[in-house]
């Protein structure tokens, strides 16, 4: 797939997070807006996946650490077909597959239970550690917050996944400088994030989280490194896309209202035109 078409993809979960987020009058817009183009690289380019086949031994994994941003996995399983994009409209609503953070039981597509942030790296490295173990090729994939920064579980997974030399594993860092109670610096500060990945012996790479071009080449690199683990670090803006969520503290984990998500998706809509 072409990264034009890429950039293409993201500006459409973009627009099915605020339908969705609107419709359920509830989640977090912010954070998912950050990572359309993480995930959009992620589930249409690099990741080995098959919809019709959502347990495939094969396949590769991915893991959403920062589980309140489920609103931007479940439209990129929806575009990738792993559902019908009719269910968007049950997010977090009783009975129905969506719910307000991914459930491994229930949602297609979905390869790990998450919510309790700090956790979703910890699951990473055992689906990683299993794979080597099986003589398995496949890689895994894990979105984290920068808020999670904060969680000393990180850091023990982190020198987990060195120690076993893992470089079956990936974590992708939304680094949007935004957490739910105002900047990460202001709340716990955990710079500098770069160097201390170093330290704990993982492969480092900076991109700028919404240059679809960065991060395909990151990805490249990250499959290339062998011994170790990789972390990107994507510098991201919280609520992305959205003139008057963007940088907004207070977007975190509040759905727009039916007029502002006419205007979300108007301002969307007018950007998709400009991609051609």
């Amino acid at each position: 797939m072409t990264n034009i078409a890429l950039k293409r993809i993201a500006n459409t979960l973009r627009q099915d997070i605020i339908s969705m987020l609107v419709t359920s009058k509830s989640g977090h817009p912010g954070g998912s807006l950050s990572a359309a183009e993480i995930l959009a690289t992620l589930f249409f380019r690099e990741m080995r996946i098959n919809p019709e086949d959502p347990r495939w031994a094969d396949r590769d994994r991915f893991v959403l650490s920062k589980g309140h941003a489920a609103p931007v996995l479940y439209a990129a399983l929806a575009e990738k077909g792993y559902f019908p994009k009719e269910e968007l409209q049950g997010l977090r609503q009783t009975g129905r597959m969506l719910q307000g953070h991914p459930d491994m039981k229930k949602t297609p597509g979905v390869d790990m239970s998450t919510g309790s942030l700090g956790q979703g790296l910890s699951a990473a490295n055992g689906m990683a550690l299993a794979g080597k173990l099986d003589g398995k090729d496949y890689r895994v994939f894990a979105l984290l917050g920068d808020g999670e920064m904060a969680e000393g579980q990180i850091w023990e997974a982190a020198m987990a996944s060195a120690h076993y030399n893992l470089d079956n594993v990936t974590a992708v860092l939304d680094f949007n400088g935004l957490q739910i109670d105002g900047t990460t610096d202001s709340v716990m500060c955990s710079n500098p994030l770069a160097e201390k990945w170093k330290a704990f012996c993982w492969h480092v790479i900076e991109v700028d989280g919404h240059d679809v071009d960065a991060l395909v080449e990151a990805f490249a690199e990250a499959k290339r490194v062998k011994g170790r683990p990789t972390i990107i670090i994507a510098k991201t803006v919280k609520g992305k896309g959205v003139s008057f969520m963007e940088n907004q503290a207070g977007w975190h984990g509040n759905a727009p209202s039916v007029e502002q998500g006419e205007q979300a998706l108007k301002e969307l809509q007018e950007e998709a035109l400009t991609l051609g």
